[in-house]
C-alpha cells in the first residue's frame, strides 16, 4: 500500500510542475505502465513497452513493421534495407543480401553505412569488439539467432550468413536497432555517456530523460520517411507502473494518454469524456511452464487440468470485456491456428478428475510457487487477473504461492531460465508474448538449442520432434507451406497443453479527446508521428 501511495503522490505532486503550464497545442504526454525509462542506448528493455516508446521511436531497424493501418495486421516494410533477399548464387540457401537506403543520416550528422550495421551487430554478438555493451546485448542478442556472420559488400550492401536456411531472419532483424558509431567515439566510447545523449536514425530525438521521472522527445525534421516525421512538437513520457496513479492522472488533465486504463475506470473515465482505444493485436497472457527435472508441470494431466480451470469469461468480465479469451497460444482466427483437438474450456470437473488422476485433490493440493509482476508491458492487471487464476486453480487441487517482482526483474529472470538461481524456486512465470511472426510468436520458447543463455525457452522445454517442426519451417521460404507447418506446431502447442494459455489482450489506452490522428496499429509497436492535439 505504501509503494501504491508514494506512486499517487508522483502522480499527484511531481506532475503538477506540469499541470498549470500552458501547453502548446503540439505536446503530448503519455503514462506508462513501466517502472523506469526505457534503457535509451539503442536496444531498449522493458519488453514490449520500452521497444515502443524507446526504440521504434528513436531508431530503425534495417526492417520495419508497417504501423499505418488498424484494419489490418501490421506487415514487414522496407526500415534502414531498401531491400533483401538470398542470393541467387547460393546454393546452401544461407546468404542474404541487403541493399541498404542512401542518404540516411544519424541524428548527430554522420552517415549511416553498411559499416554502421557490422558494428551494430559486434556490439550485440562480439564480447571481444571494443562497442560490446552487455545490457543492450542481453536484449538483443536472442533476438538473432540465425546469424552466423556479416559483412559488408559495399558501402549500401551487406551480405548476413545464417546457421542453416532460415526463412524467419527478416521478422528476427526487425528488432535489432541501429545507433550511431561515430557518436559513440565522439562521447569517449561510453555507453553510459550514450544514454545521456543517444543519436539513432529514427523520427524522434530524445532531448533530455530523468531516470524513473520523465524522458522528453522532440521530432527528427530530418527523417528519411517524409511521412513520419512527427506532426507534435514534443513527446513526453512518464514511468506510472501503478494503474490507479495512472488513472488519476488522466482524470486530473496532468497526462493526455495512459497505457492499459483500470477495467474499473473504463465506464467512468467514457463517461468524462475520455476515449477507450483498442485493437486486436499480436498478444498473449500465459503462464510459461518449468520442464526441469521435479516441475509438476512435466506431467500432462496436470498442464491440462489447469488450462480445463480457467473461467476465461469470467476473468473477461472483471476486466470489463477488454480481453479475447484464448481458445490457443494464437489469436482466434489466425491463419495458424489449426484444427486443435483440446479445447481451452471451463470444465473444473474434468480438471478435478485430471488431478485427482496425477495424485491431487482440492483437500491435499499440489503446491507450487509462480514467478509474477504487478505491471509491466503487455501484462494488463496482473495482480486482480493472477488473484482469479490462484483461485480457479486451488479449486481443482492446485495450491500457487505467488512471488512478486518488478517487470524488468521478472524480465532479467526470464532470460536466465528456470534453472538459474533467481528464479528462486518457481514452476512457472507469468509472462507476455509477441505473436507476429514465426520466431517470436512460436519458435523461440520452445527450441531446445534455445535455452538460456542461448535464447529464450525459459522453461527448458526439449523435444525432436518439434525441433523438426522448427526445422522445416526455417527451410520453407513458400509462405503457404510454412503456414500449413506452423499450424502443426500450434495444434501440438494446445493438444500437449504447453503453456498455461489465459487470454489476449486488446492493447487498451484512455486518452484525452484532445488526442487527435492517431491510428491504433494491429501490433505491440504503434506509430505517433500522425498524432496532433487539439487546443
Amino acid at each position: 500500500m505504501r509503494r501504491f501511495l508514494l506512486n499517487i503522490g508522483f502522480a499527484l505532486t511531481v506532475l503538477p510542475a506540469l499541470h498549470g503550464v500552458g501547453w502548446a497545442q503540439g505536446i503530448l504526454r503519455i503514462g506508462m505502465t513501466i517502472a523506469d525509462i526505457p534503457l535509451t542506448t539503442g536496444q531498449t528493455d522493458n519488453g514490449g513497452e520500452g521497444q515502443r516508446f524507446m526504440g521504434y521511436t528513436v531508431y530503425d531497424a534495417l526492417i520495419n513493421w508497417d504501423l499505418t493501418s488498424a484494419t489490418k495486421p501490421s506487415g514487414l516494410v522496407p526500415g534502414l534495407a531498401l531491400s533483401w533477399g538470398l542470393d541467387p548464387n547460393d546454393p546452401t540457401k544461407t546468404k542474404w543480401i541487403f541493399k541498404l537506403r542512401p542518404n540516411v543520416k544519424f541524428h548527430d550528422g554522420s552517415t549511416f553505412t553498411a559499416d554502421a550495421v557490422v558494428w551494430n551487430f559486434d556490439k550485440l554478438l562480439k564480447p571481444d569488439s571494443p562497442q560490446y555493451d552487455q545490457r543492450q546485448s542481453a536484449q538483443g542478442k536472442s533476438r538473432i539467432p540465425a546469424i552466423a556472420s556479416y559483412r559488408v559488400i559495399e558501402p549500401l550492401t551487406l551480405e548476413i550468413t545464417t546457421k542453416e536456411p532460415d526463412a524467419t531472419l527478416p521478422y528476427q532483424l526487425t528488432f535489432i536497432l541501429m545507433s550511431s558509431p561515430a557518436n559513440w567515439e565522439k562521447l569517449g566510447r561510453s555507453w553510459d555517456a550514450v544514454a545521456k545523449s543517444p543519436s539513432g536514425t529514427g523520427p524522434w530525438k530524445l532531448a533530455s530523460w530523468v531516470p524513473r521521472e520523465r524522458a522528453e522527445l522532440v521530432p527528427n525534421p530530418d527523417y528519411w520517411d517524409k511521412p513520419r516525421i512527427p506532426k507534435l512538437d514534443k513527446m513526453i513520457l512518464f514511468p506510472l507502473p501503478e494503474v490507479n496513479a495512472r488513472v488519476a492522472a488522466l482524470r486530473s488533465g496532468q497526462v493526455d494518454w495512459i497505457e492499459a486504463p483500470s477495467p474499473d475506470a473504463v465506464k467512468s473515465l467514457t463517461e468524462a469524456g475520455f476515449k477507450i482505444v483498442t485493437n486486436v493485436y499480436p498478444h498473449n497472457w500465459t503462464w510459461h511452464f518449468s520442464r526441469i527435472d521435479g516441475s509438476p508441470w512435466n506431467d500432462i494431466r496436470v498442464r491440462k487440468a489447469a488450462n480445463l480451470a480457467i473461467d476465461r469469461e469470467g476473468m473477461k468480465e472483471l476486466l470489463a470485456g477488454l480481453m479475447v479469451p484464448e481458445q490457443g497460444f494464437l489469436t482466434p482466427g489466425h491463419p495458424w491456428l489449426g484444427h486443435p483437438t483440446f479445447k481451452l474450456e471451463y470444465k473444473p470437473e474434468e480438471a478435478k478428475r485430471l488431478m485427482k488422476e496425477a495424485g491431487f485433490t482440492p483437500e491435499k493440493p499440489l503446491v507450487t510457487k509462480v514467478l509474477i509482476s504487478p505491471s509491466g508491458s503487455g501484462q494488463m492487471q496482473p495482480l486482480s487477473m493472477n488473484e482469479l487464476i490462484q483461485q480457479n486453480l486451488a479449486d481443482v487441487g492446485i495450491k500457487v504461492e505467488f512471488e512478486t517482482v518488478e517487470w524488468n526483474q521478472l524480465i532479467n529472470i526470464w532470460r536466465a531460465g528456470a534453472r538459474d538461481p533467481s528464479a528462486r524456486g518457481a514452476t512457472a512465470i507469468n509472462f507476455t508474448y509477441f505473436i507476429l511472426d514465426p520466431f517470436t510468436a512460436l519458435i523461440r520458447h520452445l527450441q531446445c538449442n534455445l535455452a538460456p543463455p542461448n535464447g529464450t525457452n525459459w522453461g527448458y522445454y526439449c523435444d525432436p520432434e518439434m525441433d523438426n517442426l522448427f526445422d522445416q519451417v526455417r527451410n520453407a521460404f513458400n509462405p503457404e507451406e510454412q503456414a500449413a507447418i506452423l499450424s502443426k506446431i500450434h495444434e501440438k502447442y494446445v493438444n500437449e497443453a504447453l503453456f498455461l494459455m489465459v487470454t489476449h489482450d486488446v492493447n487498451a489506452r484512455a486518452m484525452s479527446p484532445k488526442v487527435k490522428g492517431f491510428v491504433q496499429a494491429q501490433n505491440w509497436f504503434q506509430n505517433f508521428s500522425s498524432i496532433t492535439m487539439a487546443p
